[in-house]
């Protein structure tokens, strides 16, 4: 699961944190900079395809190696092809070719982690599942540093194309861990029918499965209400950030090592929380927090940009917000059905994700309107909607408590 984290992590900001850096110092426009959170609309839409990675076998590959590592083994190469492409385009002469590049690596990338989360549920008991998260958000946020902040820092000694060429190569060991892995036993599926039937089984049949549960449609709308605070305001950090005076070197020291020291915390925090008072009050508990930790934003801004308070607001914004992702993605994972595990799964985290691919698209258009102190006191109050749904929801629909193991 650290394996599998560290893959999934690791493109994640070569279409999202270090892009902005990039293009914030060749002079792109907030408006420019904001439209880069809709690259990694992938994220959001990817339960379109997830019925294929999730009941289409390749062949070859998949008698050899099993459904879920053959389909990595045909995603992570291509991966790593894309990170390529990204490092050698150029945002002024070629801007079109360095979006397709992101919008690709996007992609491929949101197809891995359908992957990998199918992976996930299928090899661990439910009771488990919060400490396998915990294993895999340390390599994820382990993944995270690596491609964001070193990758900033990694410029000040081979540029940006030796910087993104080499958290290309990186990518690499996702296909090493694919390899290692073992393949989760097989959930017995329905087979035969012709192309109408597969549909069924591989769309309508998981849909249709999660739709009529006890209060589908509030639990769609807490899910993509949940991050909205969130996407707001990290798209635009990278240009806040500037704004308040602080240079790449500055917020490469700050979001590093600290951060993740903090990240790690939080998400062993997050997990012990899980198992100690349940996925419920969890996610409560952290989702007010992290609401809370939006605040450190405003007080930022407002100060005019205190170097204190940019330390105390990434060391705790990274700890609840590692909390509140273990509990958010623990309960996410106990609404999926075992037999329609990556069509349930990917069309649960593409929902939580359309806060930041859609309206975080139009959040540079609202800094420039509102000013950085009104636009981050409005990202305190984007995510109440989610938790007054939030606690409707568990009163009414708690999550399942797993038998002990």
């Amino acid at each position: 699961m650290v394996g599998f984290g560290f893959a999934a992590g690791l493109p994640l900001p070569l279409s999202g944190f270090t892009l902005r850096l990039w293009l914030t110092e060749e002079k792109i426009s907030l408006e420019g900079i904001g439209l880069t959170a809709i690259i990694g609309l992938a994220y959001s839409l990817k339960f379109i395809w997830s019925p294929v990675l999730d009941q289409v076998r390749v062949p070859a590959l998949s008698r050899v190696l099993g459904q879920r590592r053959g389909w990595l083994l045909i995603i992570q190469p291509l991966l790593v092809l894309s990170g390529f492409v990204l490092a050698w385009s150029d945002p002024k002469t070629g801007p079109y070719g360095l979006v397709l590049a992101a919008v690709s690596l996007a992609f491929l990338s949101a197809s891995q982690d359908v992957v990998i989360d199918a992976w996930r549920i299928e090899t661990f008991p439910e009771q488990v599942q919060g400490v396998a998260l915990a294993a895999y958000l340390w390599g994820y946020r382990v993944a995270l540093l690596i491609s964001g902040s070193f990758a900033g820092k990694l410029v000040d000694w081979v540029g940006w194309r030796g910087s993104l060429s080499s958290m290309a190569a990186l990518m690499a060991v996702g296909i090493v861990v694919s390899l290692l892995a073992r393949e989760p036993v097989a959930v017995p599926r329905v087979t035969g029918g012709g192309m109408r039937a597969a549909l069924q089984r591989s769309v309508v049949d998981p849909l249709r499965d999660f739709l009529a549960r006890p209060g589908a449609g509030t639990v769609l709308a807490f899910v993509m209400l949940f991050k909205l605070g969130e996407a707001l305001a990290h798209t635009m950090a990278v240009p806040f950030y500037r704004d308040m005076g602080f240079v790449r070197s500055d917020v490469v020291l700050v979001t590093g090592v600290p951060g993740l020291v903090m990240t790690l915390l939080g998400a062993a925090a997050g997990a012990w929380l899980v198992l100690r008072v349940g996925t419920g009050r969890a996610l409560v508990g952290t989702g007010f927090l992290q609401m809370a930790s939006m605040g450190l934003y405003f007080a930022l801004a407002v100060s005019g940009g205190n170097p204190l308070i940019l330390v105390l607001k990434v060391g705790v914004e990274n700890f609840v917000e590692a909390m509140a992702d273990m509990a958010f993605l623990t309960y996410l994972s106990s609404l999926c059905s075992t037999a329609f595990t990556a069509t349930q799964y990917a069309l649960l985290s593409s929902l939580a994700a359309v806060g930041l691919r859609t309206v975080g698209g139009l959040s540079g258009v609202l800094a420039g309107a509102l000013g950085w102190i009104a636009f981050y006191g409005l990202t305190i109050f984007a995510a109440l909607p989610a938790m007054l749904i939030m606690v409707y929801l568990l009163r009414r629909f708690p999550p399942r408590v797993p038998a002990p193991g």
